[in-house]
């Protein structure tokens, strides 16, 4: 091949791959979260949300099994940066988003397990927050209570991830709200509702949030003694002011919570460290399996969402594996949001 013929052809191949350039609207809605910590969907501006989900998008286009540029020719914007990810509490879908998602972006992840650093140990949070930003580009951690997450943001030189805490789940939620709006479509959104049953917590938390910022309506069936946070709550009735939806609706039986709704959405009854209530939660959660029967009072197109794990009590497999399910593309996407937020905050589209 002449000289000639291979450098047109490289730059024809060079051209393909400009095209997956990420938009100029997303790049600019993102230029505020450089530098910034993410531990909750709250800390978002509308702006910055609809920037996210939109840059996950891209990255799916751009590096899922469907993409039309070959591995080699991907952009690698995160090459020589690094994270890591501090585990405090086990993880599935979380860790290998994450290795998986930084390696897409060319850059590198570090596993930190409970028993494989110092911390809780005889090193401080805020002690490992400064070592750690001087090792890598972000951190990301799964801790236990969310001052921990807090006093983790507060030290840190280096943006910090929420990879969940006992008050916010916000990775799950970017997820949640991508699958939706690829069901749906992004301009079919706003005025769908969400109907959450079971326990009131972080997941719950970052999805009121997130949806009444795309215009969604809110639900919410919880039992007695296990209600959502009462400042979140509060604040997202100020969101759902803001962006002109229903008020979140609040009740003890799940039927009325999915009447007549677009969305049902439960999680586990007994999250990690509330092993030792189990027999007490299922109990307490009688009547909150989201079943055929349950989907039959939300809208003929119902769709159901489960962050994962589940239990058999919560969804039954008829659910579940229905083509009213959304579970596995739920997942996926976690992928590709951890991607566009570590992305963004290093700010490196």
């Amino acid at each position: 091949m002449l000289l000639s013929n291979f450098l047109t052809r490289t730059a024809s191949v060079s051209l393909g791959v400009t095209k997956r350039c990420v938009s100029s609207s997303t790049t600019q809605s993102l230029k505020g979260l450089a530098g910034r910590h993410f531990l909750s969907i709250d800390e978002l501006s509308n702006e910055e949300l609809r920037g996210l989900l939109d840059l996950s998008k891209h990255y799916k286009a751009t590096y899922g099994k469907k993409s039309t540029v070959a591995p080699l020719e991907a952009p690698k914007p995160l090459t020589g940066q690094s994270v890591s990810m501090i585990f405090q509490k086990r993880s599935t879908r979380t860790r290998v988003s994450t290795e998986t998602g930084m390696g897409l972006l060319g850059g590198q992840s570090l596993f930190l397990g409970p028993s494989d650093i110092q911390l809780g140990v005889n090193e401080s949070m805020k002690d490992t927050a400064l070592v750690l930003s001087g090792f890598n580009s972000l951190i990301l951690a799964r801790v236990n209570t969310h001052s921990e997450i807090s006093e983790l943001a507060k030290h840190a030189t280096v943006p910090i991830i929420n990879a969940l805490s006992d008050l916010h789940h916000p990775l799950q939620t970017l997820a949640d709200l991508m699958a939706l709006e690829d069901h749906f479509g992004t301009d079919k959104i706003r005025g769908k509702t969400v109907a959450w049953v079971g326990d009131g917590n972080n997941v719950l938390h970052d999805l009121m949030l997130g949806s009444a910022k795309l215009g969604m309506n809110v639900r919410i069936a919880t039992p007695k003694g296990y209600e959502c946070d009462a400042g979140i709550l509060e604040k997202t009735r100020q969101l759902a002011k803001e962006n002109e939806t229903e008020d979140v609706f609040l009740t003890t039986v799940a039927d009325e919570a999915v009447k007549s709704s677009d969305v049902i959405v439960t999680d586990t009854w007994v999250s990690m460290g509330q092993e030792e209530e189990y027999e007490k939660r299922i109990k307490e959660f009688d009547g909150y399996e989201v079943n055929s029967e349950l989907m039959k009072k939300a809208n003929d197109d119902a769709v159901f969402l489960h962050c994962l794990p589940r239990h058999a009590e919560e969804v039954t497999d008829e659910v579940f594996y229905s083509d009213a399910s959304l579970i596995l593309p739920e997942a996926q996407n976690r992928m590709w949001t951890v991607m566009a937020v570590m992305a963004a905050q290093l700010g490196k589209l």
